[in-house]
C-alpha cells in the first residue's frame, strides 16, 4: 500500500516527466510519448515509469532511445524538482500497453 508521500511524489514525477517528454518529442514529428503511470519504491530511491507511445509500432525503438538517455532525463528532472525532492530516484522505463490491450478487447467484442 502506498503512503501519501509516495502518491504525491508519483504525481509530481508524472507531471514533470510528461513535460520533459512533451518538449523532447516536439522535434521528432509524429511521435507522442506520455507518462501514464509512475510508481515509486517505499524508500523513494527508484521509480518505475510507464510510458504510452503513439504510434505503438515505434514503441520499442522509442523506449530504447529513452533508456539510453535516462541519465540526461534524470538530470533534467533533478533540475525541475530540486526544491521538492532531496534525492532524485533512479528511473526505470517500461511500455504501458494497456491501450493496445483495450483496443484488442474492443476488436474481439466487435466480431
Amino acid at each position: 500500500m502506498e503512503t501519501t508521500r509516495q502518491k504525491k511524489i508519483d504525481r509530481l514525477l508524472q507531471k514533470e516527466l510528461g513535460e520533459i517528454f512533451q518538449r523532447q518529442t516536439q522535434s521528432l514529428g509524429g511521435v507522442l510519448i506520455s507518462v501514464s503511470r509512475v510508481r515509486i519504491s517505499p524508500d523513494l530511491s527508484s521509480a518505475r515509469v510507464y510510458l504510452s507511445i503513439f504510434p505503438s509500432e515505434r514503441g520499442e525503438e522509442m523506449l530504447e532511445a529513452v533508456r539510453q538517455n535516462t541519465s540526461a532525463i534524470r538530470f533534467d528532472l533533478g533540475n525541475r524538482t530540486r526544491h521538492q525532492l532531496r534525492i532524485i530516484p533512479e528511473l526505470k522505463f517500461f511500455i504501458d500497453d494497456s491501450i493496445d490491450y483495450l483496443e484488442h478487447i474492443d476488436e474481439l467484442l466487435r466480431k
